[in-house]
């Protein structure tokens, strides 16, 4: 099976191709705009690397936020576009998940996945040391961190850590940050595509993914309606 991933729904871009054992190929950058113009010379860097071609793609996988508006869409029109004109499963992976998925981590410690959100707010989500959800992707107050956390040793990932790290510190709770990149890695999202699919098969993964919206937009289309309606 071969798998194309790629990201562009947070700070960087990244896409990745992977059969079914390894990695064939990948391309990482950090980019706060331009996401739109960049992806698809990318994927087809990544692709011709592999000594690929669109043709040869046996599924797809892209990341479904939380992020930014603009960039979600990119990335999901992609992808669907992608997976329509082919016929192809796509799978969908959180933000959160990607930035967790990398970390490696003691049994008894609890990865907590965090994006700065601005307004004195976070992005998290916590997990098992071997995957599993601990809690749900939430939009936290600064303030509400700590009753939201389970208890047990963190290890933290993502851009909301220097937030996070103040905030535990202050606590006297047990934590750790990992080395791990802050932002979303297509090549774990390949890695968990695979997974997944390997789990439930295609036919679970033929309906395109919906984004995942925390806070609603800020943006609003003529005649007030929420963007994410357009999606």
């Amino acid at each position: 099976m071969i798998l194309l991933a790629f990201d562009t729904a947070q700070g960087a871009l990244s896409a990745a191709v992977r059969d079914g054992k390894e990695e064939l190929a990948s391309l990482f950058e950090e980019r706060t705009r331009g996401h739109a113009e960049a992806l698809m010379p990318m994927v087809e860097t990544v692709l011709a690397e592999a000594a690929l071609g669109f043709a040869d793609l046996d599924a797809l996988a892209v990341t479904v936020g939380p992020g930014t508006f603009t960039g979600l869409r990119v990335g999901l029109a992609a992808a669907r576009g992608i997976a329509l004109s082919r016929g192809l499963p796509l799978v969908g992976v959180t933000t959160l998940e990607a930035i967790a998925e990398p970390v490696a981590a003691e049994a008894d410690e609890i990865v907590l996945a965090s994006f700065d959100a601005r307004r004195d707010e976070v992005y998290m989500q916590a997990f098992s040391a071997d995957g599993p959800e601990r809690t749900e992707p939430l939009l936290v107050a600064l303030g509400d961190v700590l009753s939201r956390l389970p208890l047990g040793p963190l290890v933290l990932s993502g851009t909301g850590t220097p937030l996070m790290t103040d905030i535990l510190a202050a606590s006297g709770r047990p934590f750790r940050t990992s080395a791990t990149r802050p932002q979303p890695d297509a090549s774990a999202v390949a890695r968990m595509a695979v997974r997944r699919l390997g789990e439930r098969g295609a036919q679970a993964f033929l309906t395109p993914p919906a984004p995942l919206y925390i806070r609603a937009p800020d943006a609003k289309l003529p005649g007030g309606r929420d963007p994410g309606e357009a999606v």
